[in-house]
């Protein structure tokens, strides 16, 4: 029996780097990713980005968008607000897995709040539409840009995939684990790993690169702790390239518009 057109089923944002996902039911595909995708981020005193790699309870930093505002919200603590898309900064330079760009550092109020729950001195900052952080030039297609995302616009993983390595698993994990964002049915397990570009709607997506997994994976998204060594342990006796472990397909977008839960994807071309 043939299988049914690959179709979207998911798509999520994280408008705080390494904080909780949002799911959205559309959203608009810019140059930088999905719209309002990691433009906000954790840096420390030296302006280096934080995740949950070394602050595990970033998992529970819980978003809303309303409006144009975020909503955050965290255990034991009052709500905080930041806007979603702020119109003016303090400048601070930042440095995300050895870039160095443009921020806008958030007011006193915040930097205290996350502060005080992480337990570090740190703040958010904002990367503003001026700022300056090219793709990886090995795989660039042009000027692409990205926001705090670790090295890619979007990453997509297919529900096939993660089924396959649930099955292996002693027990089953969220796709929370691998924040992607986009989701993809009606393909058989590590399809994408095939494609090189595709299409839904009006965009057109090139998959460039596999996606490198590491230790943020083994923290569990619903209680923001190390959970032991899985799904790495695993993944690892089947899904390992150049010692690596590989689990998703990294995609710089080529056409832009709008991206909504079921719409159809049509593979473009094939590796």
């Amino acid at each position: 029996m043939r299988m049914a057109q690959p179709s979207i089923s998911g798509i999520f944002v994280y408008p705080v780097k390494s904080a909780s996902q949002i799911s959205l039911d559309y959203s608009k595909l810019e140059q930088r990713g999905l719209a309002y995708d990691r433009r906000w981020m954790v840096v420390d005193e030296s302006g280096t980005f934080m995740t949950q790699r070394t602050s595990p309870t970033m998992a529970l930093l819980k978003i809303e968008i309303e409006d144009q505002t975020l909503s955050l919200n965290a255990p034991g603590m009052s709500e905080l607000s930041l806007p979603l898309f702020p119109k003016v900064g303090l400048p601070q330079e930042v440095e995300v897995w050895g870039d160095r760009c443009e921020a806008w550092a958030a007011d006193k109020q915040s930097a205290g709040w996350i502060s005080e729950y992480l337990g570090k001195n740190c703040n958010f900052v904002f990367m503003p539409a001026s700022s300056n952080r090219p793709v990886d030039p090995d795989y660039a297609i042009g000027e692409n840009q990205i926001a705090f995302s670790d090295g890619f616009p979007l990453l997509l993983i297919s529900e096939a995939s993660l089924n396959d390595l649930n099955s292996r698993l002693p027990e089953k994990i969220s796709m929370k684990r691998f924040r992607p964002n986009l989701v993809v049915n009606n393909i058989e397990p590590f399809q994408e790993d095939c494609w090189k570009a595709i299409r839904i709607g009006d965009c057109e997506l090139e998959v460039v690169k596999p996606c490198s997994r590491c230790v943020l994976t083994t923290v569990d998204p619903e209680t923001g702790t190390f959970s032991g060594k899985e799904p790495l342990k695993t993944l690892a006796t089947y899904r390992q390239l150049n010692g690596e472990v590989m689990f998703g397909q990294n995609l710089i977008p080529r056409a832009l518009g709008k991206l909504e839960v079921g719409m159809p994807v049509e593979i473009i071309s094939t590796n």
